[in-house]
């Protein structure tokens, strides 16, 4: 195969007009026409994309089924963290992501996950052992995000020596420190932990830039920094890649790393910079085996309009079409997988919450953001009950374990917009359990009595009306369903809240699932209670 374009060459930070010869898919050679010079009249030939960082999970599709609509994005090549499907399987989670990419021809890369949460619930651990046995498969290109920032600082010999595994094998050692600075961030970073994607300010990123770290701009379904990251990508441009980390379906169907290419230049960012970042930088700091349009590279490239609508007319993965204006060219399939959900039923009754005290804490919530805010709740109590206060905007949430049948964890939480029913959700980082959040009692316990016989799933129920289910057969967290199917009905169920519920969250489901990752600040949910991130301790609801 023979193809001429203006080539974008971004190890020489070029443009050119010439033509790739492929064979077997490799490229044979890349040679200019003529004088070379770019012809804007010409279609672009381009290094396809690569998301630095994502939980293909939280798309709630399979690999192959989230590459089928990827690629007509134009992303030929993910860093896959794979610690969500481990949370709650364990190995046998992995493996399950491994085998179903091989259906597909994107090139999916795939991390050892660095740790199960703590006080999660979930019986799964991965070990030094299981950490030195996975970075021995090519697929796995890296340790999972390191979010025990403790554990680094106080030297867990455990986490140090999945570190250790994954350098001995030349691997990546991806980060999570979120607002981490100073002498602790220096010595977080000397342990060997090379990216972050929770950078949230220019001054965050600048000083873990002085650390050797490279920046994961993200942008993702709930956490959106490019606005505050971006201008990176002209004073920084090595430093930088783009991540998306988690992606509802409905926002995949848009568009993906493709989007933020867009939305660089756009902004007055070079064209060659943000494409780095989107191809060069990624393949370079994780040794992808993705080609760069280089003599002898395998032959991973698209073909677009031009470098500002960014048109992807083709999409090529070692030679062989992938994608192209009237197709993609890989098929999904059904696929199920077994899993743990041991929670029962509940009742109204289980969301109650007594009144002890006058003041509660509270979790604060801010749109387009993962970090929370401690605040404090004067209480709104009856017969010695305490209740939400629609009024002040606030409501209960409640976290539910999956992994063994036991009383709902409640707390208070501000900047929903929940006026009148309940969301509930089995995706909720990191360990799954199930969360919800709502106005009453009965509509908490519908919305999550929906979920728990689906046995997994996402749910909303406005009060004493309409409700909706997305069920997750797959973990609990992924469907078996094509992504147009995962966005009818994830749209449906997101319709009750906008419309019956009320929210004021642009992402109502992706917010709620991280109100328990307590590796964020500041304050939250825990399958023993409250949890204090600064303080790195469970607190009490009344323990003000």
């Amino acid at each position: 195969m023979k193809i001429e374009g203006n080539i974008v060459d971004l190890i020489k930070s070029r443009i050119y007009y010439g033509e790739l010869a492929v064979e077997d898919g490799i490229i044979l050679s890349v040679e200019a026409i003529g004088d070379g010079r770019e012809r804007p009249d010409a279609n672009y030939l381009i290094p396809g994309f690569v998301d630095s960082h994502i939980h293909i999970e939280s798309s709630m599709l399979t690999p192959v089924e989230f590459s089928r609509v990827a690629l007509r994005h134009g992303t030929i090549a993910t860093v896959s963290d794979a610690h969500e499907i481990a949370n709650v399987s364990g190995l046998a989670g992995i493996n399950f992501m491994i085998d179903n990419a091989k259906l597909s021809p994107l090139k999916f890369h795939f991390s050892a996950p660095s740790c199960v949460p703590f006080d999660s619930g979930s019986p799964f651990a991965i070990a030094a052992a299981d950490v030195e046995e996975l970075m021995k498969l090519p697929v796995v290109n890296h340790l999972g995000e390191v979010m025990n920032v403790p554990g680094v600082l106080n030297g867990d010999k455990s986490l140090l020596d999945k570190i250790a595994a994954a350098r001995k094998h030349g691997k990546a050692v991806d980060g999570h420190a979120p607002g981490l600075s100073g002498g602790e961030l220096e010595k977080y970073a000397a342990a060997g932990i090379t990216t972050d994607h929770e950078c949230v300010a220019i001054d965050e990123a600048l000083e873990k830039i002085a650390r050797g770290m490279k920046i994961q701009i993200r942008e993702g379904s709930a956490a959106k920094d490019f606005d505050a990251l971006f201008t990176l990508l002209n004073s920084h441009p090595e430093f930088c890649m783009f991540s998306s980390d988690d992606r509802h379906p409905d926002d995949l169907l848009k568009g993906h790393i493709n989007l933020l290419i867009k939305k660089a230049v756009s902004k007055g960012v070079s064209p060659l910079n943000a494409l780095a970042a989107a191809s060069l930088n990624p393949v370079r700091h994780y040794n992808l085996g993705c080609g760069l349009l280089q003599k002898g590279d395998p032959a991973d490239f698209l073909v677009v309009d031009n470098l500002r609508d960014l048109t992807i007319l083709k999409t090529y993965i070692s030679g062989r079409l992938a994608s192209d204006s009237s197709a993609v060219y890989v098929e999904s399939r059904p696929s199920s997988f077994d899993y743990i959900f041991n929670a029962s039923p509940k009742t109204a009754a289980d969301f109650g919450i007594a009144a002890l005290g006058a003041e509660a804490n509270l979790i604060e919530v801010f749109n387009g953001s993962l970090v929370t805010k401690k605040g404090v709740y004067k209480v709104r109590a009856q017969d010695g009950m305490a209740l939400a206060d629609t009024g002040r905007d606030v409501v209960k949430i409640a976290l539910i374990s999956r992994y063994k049948d036991c009383p709902p964890v409640m707390g208070f939480i501000k900047n929903t917009g929940f006026k009148n029913g309940a969301i509930a959700s089995s995706v909720n980082h990191d360990a799954h359990n199930i969360i919800a959040a709502g106005t009453d009692d009965e509509s908490i316990a519908r919305a999550v009595n929906l979920v728990i016989g689906a046995r997994g799933g996402i749910s909303a129920v406005a009060s004493g009306g309409e409700s909706g289910l997305l069920p997750l057969p797959i973990g609990g967290i992924i469907s078996d369903m094509p992504c147009e199917y995962v966005e009818e009905i994830y749209g449906r169920v997101e319709k009750i809240v906008f419309e019956k519920i009320g929210t004021s969250l642009t992402a109502p489901f992706m917010t709620l699932s991280f109100m328990s990752l307590f590796v964020i600040p500041s304050l939250k949910m825990s399958a023993s209670g409250l949890f204090d991130v600064e303080k790195f301790r469970v607190t009490g609801l009344f323990e003000i």
